[in-house]
């Protein structure tokens, strides 16, 4: 991913440094199971440690350079970072990966740095929570207007829509937690995957180091099943990130002007017209969701390998593990301080409330005269015309309130009181139930 959408502790997790201090764990900890079990000398199992370790301690991008040397003659990634390890341990890596294949190292890495990263990515997710949770509970009771299709429809909470965000989050670091227990496996088990020349223990040895499961069944790769669902819960977060950004841009539009995202002194909207203030973040998070996404699809293609392994996958995973999780990381960080700092401007939602004469109450009127004994259908038609009445002639010199249009109907004021119309067009009924659902949604 580009330097603009990278953080560097997530970008870390993907750098070379990080990967190949990953691969020399994998082989020190194997050979030193395989020196508990007899297999080979404890002194050689020692040597590999602490030479490794030092070797590693100063590993620089000469060393980087050095393995991508060895690489361009053999042609094979693991082959050469075992030949630069040979070079600084001696002859004692005669003994390292031992009854091993490069896929128990390779796959087995990517499953700590995809770990790595997701454990980033739950904090990042604490972020976007604690700053839907403060502002939610700020607006719990601020009176803005609901709409389906875009359109006006019944009043709601500003922090009632906040909630339904948190509450959408919430399920989505669930899912993540469960990703991250889904990909944190390792496999040591050799060609194809029968552990022909390597015993289980040395993979329950090392999974249990590194804070992993042993696979259930390697055929010498990590079946991508697990992957696949890693990605697709990325790609869900993603669509929750874009949701919430959508409503953000709809909201900041200059007829709604509803909400804000924070502009910065000095910072400026438009090269040509200095007045603009561009939902630029929203606009930013919508295209990086659909990054995110579409890394989901190639992902659910590795899952078909051919028979025990190929390595149809990796030219995809060297590409989508670092870009996913680099992208997610930064969008998440991006979108928690945007709501953290969102500006929100409630004077001008109540504006929105009443800039419709008062006819988006029409529901709660239909109820009160359906309780008062006029058939649904009845009850329909004289609110409609009035409501129409108010919406056809708004803004002119005929035009009145839904309530006067409610009030010149005989059929209405025959039917119910001053009072009874007074509470069908008050906002505040819309908020009775907001206390009960944000006390299911803020149990943690």
């Amino acid at each position: 991913m580009v330097p603009r959408y990278s953080r560097p502790r997530m970008t870390a997790i993907w750098s070379p440094v990080n990967r190949y201090r990953i691969w020399f764990e994998i082989e020190a900890l194997a050979c030193e199971a395989l020196a508990e079990r007899g297999e080979i000398p404890e002194e050689a199992a020692r040597t590999i440690r602490q030479r490794g370790d030092a070797a590693m301690a100063m590993f620089s991008e000469a060393d980087v350079a050095r393995i991508d040397e060895i690489e361009a003659e053999t042609r094979h990634d693991v082959i050469a970072f075992l030949t630069w390890l040979a070079e600084k341990i001696g002859p004692d890596s005669r003994f390292v990966h031992l009854g091993m294949t490069s896929s128990d190292v390779l796959d087995t890495c990517l499953a700590v740095q995809l770990t790595q990263a997701c454990d980033v990515l739950l904090e990042d997710m604490d972020a976007v929570l604690a700053a839907l949770r403060k502002r939610a509970q700020e607006h719990k009771h601020t009176v803005t207007i609901g709409r389906s299709h875009g359109i006006h429809a019944e009043p709601t909470s500003f922090g009632l829509k906040l909630a339904g965000h948190y509450a959408e989050f919430k399920r989505n670091r669930r899912r993540l937690e469960a990703a991250r227990d889904e990909i944190a496996v390792c496999a040591i088990s050799g060609a194809v995957g029968t552990y022909a020349h390597i015993d289980p223990e040395v993979e329950r040895y090392v999974a249990e180091k590194l804070g992993l499961k042993p696979e259930d069944v390697s055929t010498q790769v990590i079946p991508r099943d697990r992957h696949a669902a890693f990605f697709c819960a990325l790609a869900v977060t993603a669509s929750a990130i874009e949701r919430l950004a959508v409503e953000v841009r709809h909201l900041q539009r200059s007829e709604v002007r509803e909400a804000e995202e924070f502009f910065h002194a000095g910072q400026k909207g438009s090269s040509a017209m200095p007045h603009k203030r561009n939902p630029v973040l929203s606009e930013n998070l919508t295209g990086l969701a659909r990054l995110i996404r579409s890394y989901a699809g190639p992902a659910l293609e590795n899952v078909a390998l051919w028979h025990e392994r190929d390595i149809s996958h990796s030219s995809v995973e060297r590409n989508i593990c670092p870009d996913a999780t680099i992208t997610l990381d930064f969008a998440l960080m991006r979108l928690a301080t945007m709501i953290d700092k969102l500006t929100i401007y409630a004077d001008r939602m109540q504006a929105n409330v009443d800039s419709l004469g008062g006819v988006v109450h029409s529901g709660e009127v239909l109820l009160a005269l359906a309780r008062a004994g006029i058939s649904r259908e009845d009850a329909y038609r004289i609110v409609q015309k009035a409501a129409m009445e108010t919406w056809s002639k708004l803004g002119t010199g005929e035009g009145r309130s839904f309530r006067q249009n409610l009030e010149a109907a005989p059929e209405v004021v025959e039917k119910i009181s001053a009072e009874v119309l007074d509470d069908a067009l008050d906002p505040a009924r819309h908020l009775k139930a907001v206390d009960d659902v944000f006390a299911r949604v803020f149990t943690d």
